[in-house]
């Protein structure tokens, strides 16, 4: 379904990846552990798009994506958490999870997907009025895992995903 191969990427002059490869399956849940620094944030940019590797190259269900820019590469099933949430502090719970569905194959079924989001994080339910800069931090964590599941991904991207979370 995924597949990095041979890439290396980097910020400025410094060279963080060097020859990466990674394969990520259908239904087969693929974790990168490593101590801070190792590139594994950077790895999941490059994954998004929202870092283009110098070297190699990245495809999604046979295709090649490497050159593609983010919001494509989301039109295409890809949904990404990242590290920090990024949440509209000012909108609701829902008002964030609802944001995720801006894809047309999945704003058609917000609400449905809606109602199996507080179904996997039903103290989100409760909060849903809440405002997002008000919840806790796993809280937070949970309606950002939520936003991304909205939008219908074929695969998610998680960074730092038990951030906040006890």
């Amino acid at each position: 379904m995924l597949r990095l191969e041979g890439i290396d990427a980097g910020y400025g002059g410094t060279q963080v990846l060097r020859g990466i490869g990674l394969e990520a399956k259908q239904g087969v849940t693929t974790v990168l552990i490593g101590p801070n620094g190792a590139g594994k944030s950077t790895t999941l940019k490059v994954v998004n798009g929202l870092l283009r590797p110098t070297r190699g190259r990245v495809s999604f269900e046979g295709k090649d994506i490497t050159m593609l820019p983010a919001h494509e590469r989301a039109a295409r099933g890809i949904a990404s958490c990242p590290e920090g949430r990024r949440l509209f502090p000012l909108l609701t719970a829902e008002g964030n999870l609802r944001l995720g569905a801006y894809a047309p194959r999945a704003r058609a079924a917000a609400d449905e997907t809606l109602a199996s989001v507080y179904d996997l994080f039903p103290g989100l339910r409760e909060r849903a009025s809440v405002k997002a800069g008000r919840l806790s931090g796993g809280e937070q964590q949970m309606v950002g895992i939520g936003r991304a599941l909205m939008s219908k991904p074929s695969i998610l991207v998680l960074d730092e995903p038990s951030l906040g979370l006890a």
